[in-house]
């Protein structure tokens, strides 16, 4: 397994993580995802280890906590073994405080989360969304007291704008806060919004991707084809939990560079796909979720070759799409301001 620098920081990480959004299934919409129980769970963790996969992510609204409980569980014996990324911001009860990134809720939602994991440290704690009803300078400084207290040991967000992530480094930089190092990000041969402004961003910052969704919800798995039927499992069936808009058409002429670059390189479609991300500036790591051992096994494949300069330039114009205002408009002046891909 490679490993990279998360961002600016110090700090290694695999070139894959698991992400525990499969594990518990509770409710309906994390019930789409996978309904993993411990001792499957505790069998996917042996699997990532043995393959140099070492870091793990989940947040608390993951089956209203039991992801984090089942982590813990599954990780038992061996957290030194392992990095722990979770998430907190949105509600997670019907508390009038417990939602956002306030003091009051950020101090909560860690201790709980420790409590959850059976931990008594985070290894990357994230704002899972941007609270625009909390100053800044709250959320940065009750992360300051978390980090200085051992509790958590690097920070980043989820799901910012660039103006949110942009305004909140420089609030740190004033007041000698700690910076975010990562951005929990969507991104995906069929999503490629995260190259117009956050990746620039991240360059410019030391921000390193944390990718979600690089399959874009199950598009990527190569059974999403022409003519043919959803499978029975997709997440696609579940109308809360489809993702963004995307033009059929648009997906099936990626998915047919892709079978191309599978015929060239003898790798399935999602593991060209993923690695195809990996060549990507700015990202550390690559979240890839599984509901069993075959998949995650599968899409472990993803690493330990690369992709041509030709088969990625492929893959690029497959996936091109037109930019919005003003990004369309900036790549007229590329001498002075060029695009990061």
């Amino acid at each position: 397994m490679e490993y990279r620098y998360l961002g600016a920081s110090g700090l290694q990480v695999p070139a894959l993580s698991f992400g525990a959004g499969t594990f518990g299934g509770k409710g309906p919409l994390f019930s789409a995802w996978g309904n993993t129980d411990v001792s499957e769970a505790r069998r996917l963790v042996d699997i990532c280890l043995d393959a140099g996969l070492t870091m793990f992510d989940t947040a608390d609204v993951y089956s209203s906590g039991e992801s984090e409980k089942i982590l813990g569980e599954a990780i038992k014996g061996r957290r030194h073994d392992v990095l722990i990324s979770t998430k907190a911001t949105f509600r997670f009860s019907d508390r009038p405080n417990d939602v956002g990134s306030s003091r009051h809720h950020l101090i909560a939602t860690c201790e709980a989360a420790l409590k959850r994991l059976g931990t008594d440290y985070i290894d990357l704690f994230q704002l899972h969304g941007f609270d625009a009803r909390t100053p800044v300078e709250e959320t940065l400084s009750t992360l300051d007291d978390l980090v200085r207290a051992g509790k958590i040991r690097y920070a980043g967000v989820s799901n910012f704008s660039g103006w949110h992530l942009m305004k909140s480094l420089a609030i740190a930089d004033r007041y000698g806060y700690p910076r975010y190092v990562a951005n929990q990000t969507y991104y995906s041969l069929i999503g490629r919004d995260y190259e117009w402004e956050l990746m620039p961003l991240g360059l410019d910052q030391g921000v390193g991707a944390v990718v979600w969704s690089p399959l874009g919800w199950g598009r990527l798995t190569g059974k999403i084809r022409r003519g043919q039927p959803l499978p029975a499992t997709s997440r696609l069936h579940a109308t809360a939990d489809s993702g963004p808009p995307v033009e059929d058409e648009h997906v099936y002429t990626v998915v047919d560079a892709l079978d191309e670059v599978t015929a060239e390189t003898g790798k399935s479609v999602p593991q060209v796909a993923l690695n195809w991300l990996l060549q990507r500036p700015t990202v550390s790591t690559v979240v890839i979720g599984a509901r069993n051992e075959e998949q995650l096994r599968q899409n472990l494949g993803a690493v330990g070759w690369s992709l041509t300069p030709e088969q990625i330039a492929k893959l690029d114009a497959a996936s091109a799409v037109t930019l919005p205002y003003p990004y369309w408009h900036q790549r007229f002046f590329a001498e002075r301001n060029p695009p990061p891909v």
